[in-house]
C-alpha cells in the first residue's frame, strides 16, 4: 500500500487530545497534524521524536498533515496510523499474498455481524465455512523484540473477541489478526497487565476456536506492506 502523497520528515513537538500533534517541519515551520491513533502510543510520542507526515492539499480538511510513521533512527520504523492496517491487509488479501487466506476469492470489507458490529473482513470460498477476520494494529513494545496488544484498556476489543468466539461456535472460521506495524518485533503477545479483561477474553476466544495470528510489516516513507507471519504467545491473564 503506497501512501497517496510522499511523506516528509518532521520532529514531534507534542501529541495532545489523542488525535492532534504539533510538529516542526524540516524548514522550521510549525504545524498541527492529525494523529490517527486513539491508543496510548507508549514510547512513540516523546517530544523531539523524528516522524514522517503526509501532506494534503484537500480544502475540505482542516489539518494539512497526517502523522504516519515514527522513525526510531536505528533502522526501524513504526506506523502509528491505525487505519493503515486494514488498507494494507486488504491489498494483500486481494493480491493473494497471504497463503492462509487464498482459498477465499470473495473478500468483503466492513460487513455487519454480531451485536451491532462490523467485521473488518468477511471471506467466502466455495465449499468452505465463512471466514471472519478482525484486524488489530499493534505498535507497543516494552521488551526487545516483543510487540504487545493492547496499549490501553479496550472494551471494544474485548467485545470483538466475544463476537468472534460466537462465530466460531456457529461453525465459521474466526480469526483475530494482529498486524504488527513496527519493524523491530519478532513475536506478539497480549499485554494482560494493561487490560486483564481483554486478556481473559483473548484466552476464552482461543478456547472457543478463534485463531490468533500475526503478520509483520514492511515500512518506508513510500509504502506499507504485509510481511511474514510472526508467532503469537498466550495471554498471561492475572490471577
Amino acid at each position: 500500500m503506497r501512501f497517496q502523497t510522499p511523506l516528509v520528515p518532521a520532529r514531534l513537538i507534542r501529541r495532545y487530545k489523542r488525535f492532534l500533534a504539533d510538529i516542526r517541519l524540516g524548514d522550521g515551520t510549525e504545524a498541527t497534524a492529525h494523529c490517527a491513533n486513539p491508543g496510548a502510543m507508549t514510547g512513540l510520542a516523546d517530544p523531539g521524536t523524528r516522524i514522517w507526515v503526509e501532506p494534503n492539499a484537500d480544502p475540505r480538511k482542516k489539518l494539512k498533515f497526517g502523522w504516519r510513521l515514527v522513525d526510531h533512527e536505528n533502522g526501524h520504523m513504526t506506523c502509528v496510523d491505525t487505519s493503515v492496517a486494514n488498507r494494507a491487509l486488504k491489498e494483500a488479501l486481494l493480491a493473494g499474498d497471504l497463503a492462509e487466506f487464498t482459498a477465499y476469492p470473495d473478500i468483503r470489507p466492513e460487513q455487519k455481524y454480531g451485536s451491532n458490529s462490523r467485521i473488518d473482513f468477511l471471506l467466502r470460498g466455495p465449499g468452505r465455512a465463512d471466514c471472519y477476520i478482525e484486524v488489530k494494529s499493534v505498535t507497543l513494545t516494552r521488551r526487545e523484540g516483543l510487540a504487545e496488544f493492547p496499549d490501553s484498556v479496550t472494551a471494544r476489543g474485548a467485545r470483538h473477541l466475544r463476537e468472534l468466539a460466537a462465530m466460531a461456535a456457529a461453525g465459521h472460521r474466526a480469526v483475530l489478526l494482529y498486524l504488527v506495524q513496527r519493524t523491530d518485533a519478532a513475536r506478539v503477545s497480549v499485554a494482560a497487565d494493561i487490560d486483564p479483561v481483554y486478556a481473559a477474553a483473548f484466552d476464552a476466544a482461543r478456547r472457543a476456536g478463534v485463531e490468533a495470528m500475526a503478520f509483520s510489516t514492511r515500512l518506508s516513507p513510500e509504502a506499507v506492506g504485509v510481511g511474514p507471519a510472526l508467532p503469537v504467545g498466550e495471554a498471561l491473564t492475572p490471577r
